[in-house]
């Protein structure tokens, strides 16, 4: 049975996620073991808080170097948090290191707006991926963040959203691409964004 793994480590929309890929008809497993994670054709990391005690949680189930290495060989999307743990570091709450698997750092959103950014924003595609095939023009998703990834290589950056200032909102490089923003909480829009990904395994 072809599947996606939700990694469940303590940190995240987990039912969320797995009814947004269950409406699309695409399996998905919630799980912290490693062999069903291997066995999965694709992998989630969502997540909802601080970067630190995120990396911490990762650390402590040993599964810090297991999905580095699982990121490398299958389609892979981090979700708001799950997104800025693929990058090297984070500043948030003093430093801690990522995953480093984009280069760039987490830094605070750098804005005269009330942080965190919650609610909707329109996406501006500066490098088209497979997760932005079939948007709409100006097409709206659902955010809640206070930091954002500033990524070093702009063929990694696919889209942004203005918060008086450029905020990095999706990622990719190879298999690997990663969602500022809520995609599971962004209706319609966030549903074609999971689509595609499903395409990339099914």
């Amino acid at each position: 049975m072809q599947y996606t793994a939700i990694i469940d480590y303590g940190v995240g929309n987990l039912l969320s996620v797995s009814k947004a890929l269950s409406y699309l008809g695409i399996q998905s497993k919630i799980t912290d073991d490693k062999k069903e994670i291997e066995l999965a054709d694709a992998v989630i990391l969502p997540g909802v808080g601080a970067f630190a005690d995120a990396m911490d949680l990762l650390n402590q189930k040993n599964l810090t170097a297991f999905i580095k290495n699982q990121a490398m060989k299958k389609p892979f999307l981090g979700i708001c948090l799950g997104m800025q743990l693929l990058f090297d570091d984070s500043e948030e709450m003093g430093y801690t290191k990522g995953l480093s698997l984009i280069d760039g750092s987490v830094k605070r959103i750098n804005t005269t707006y009330k942080l965190p950014q919650i609610g909707w924003n329109c996406l501006e595609i500066v490098n088209p991926s497979p997760l932005t095939k079939n948007l709409p023009e100006k097409p709206y998703v659902y955010f809640v963040h206070s930091f954002a990834a500033e990524v070093k290589h702009s063929e990694n950056l696919s889209a942004v959203c203005d918060y008086g200032t450029k905020v990095t909102a999706l990622v990719s490089k190879k298999n690997l691409f990663g969602c500022q923003f809520h995609p599971e909480k962004s209706g319609d829009i966030g549903l074609i964004i999971l689509k595609n990904f499903g395409e990339l395994f099914l």
